[in-house]
C-alpha cells in the first residue's frame, strides 16, 4: 500500500513536470511568433529557432508532444500563431498558407531531438539544416496545393527566409551545448 502511494506520487509529479514543460514551451513559441525583428528581405520571427531548441532540449518524443500541443492550441482558436488573430484563428488559420510550415514544426522538433549534437560546430550547423528542412518542404508543398504548382513556390516560400534562417541556425549551433545541459536536467527529472 505504501509503495503504491509512493509510485502514484512519482507518477503525478512526473506528469505535472511534463505538463509544465509543455505549457512553458507553447508559451515561448507563441511569444516567439509575435515578435518581429527587422531583417532583409522580410521581418523574422524566432519561431524556427524555438522549434529546434525545443526538440534539442526536450528530445524527440517530448518535443513532438510539445509542438503538437502548440498546434492543438492554435486549432482551438487560441491566438498562438504569427499574425493571429488578425489573419484568422483556429483550423481556418492552419489550413491557410502557413499550414504546411506549422505541420513541419512537429517533424522538425522530432528530428532536432534525435540528432547527436556532441559534434563540432560545422556539423551541428549541417544537422540543423536537415532538422529545419521539413518546415520548408511541407510549407512549399502546401503552398503548391493551395495556389498551384505552376507558381514560383520557392520564391514565395523559401527564398525570403534563407538569410534569417542561416542567422538563426548559426546562433543555435553556438547555443547547443547550453541546451544540452537543460536536456540533461530534464532527463534527470524523468
Amino acid at each position: 500500500m505504501i509503495e503504491l502511494k509512493l509510485l502514484d506520487k512519482k507518477i503525478i509529479n512526473k506528469t505535472i513536470f511534463y505538463v509544465l514543460l509543455i505549457f512553458a514551451s507553447t508559451c515561448l513559441l507563441a511569444i516567439s511568433s509575435k515578435i518581429k525583428i527587422p531583417f532583409y528581405p522580410v521581418p523574422m520571427t524566432m519561431q524556427t529557432l524555438v522549434v529546434l531548441s525545443i526538440g534539442i532540449t526536450f528530445g524527440p518524443r517530448l518535443g513532438l508532444v510539445a509542438l503538437s500541443a502548440y498546434l492543438l492550441e492554435g486549432a482551438m482558436g487560441i491566438p498562438v500563431f504569427a499574425g493571429t488573430p488578425e489573419k484568422g484563428l483556429g483550423l481556418a488559420y492552419i489550413l491557410g498558407p502557413t499550414g504546411g510550415y506549422l505541420i513541419g514544426y512537429i517533424i522538425s522538433a522530432f528530428l532536432a531531438g534525435t540528432i547527436d549534437f556532441n559534434k563540432p560546430i560545422h556539423k551541428r550547423f549541417a544537422f540543423l539544416i536537415i532538422a529545419i528542412s521539413p518546415i520548408y518542404i511541407l510549407g512549399i508543398v502546401w503552398l503548391g496545393i493551395l495556389f498551384g504548382f505552376n507558381k514560383p513556390l520557392i520564391g514565395w516560400g523559401l527564398n525570403p527566409f534563407i538569410l534569417a534562417e542561416i542567422f538563426k541556425l548559426l546562433l543555435l549551433s553556438i547555443l547547443i551545448p547550453k541546451l544540452l545541459l537543460f536536456r540533461k536536467i530534464i532527463s534527470s527529472k524523468l
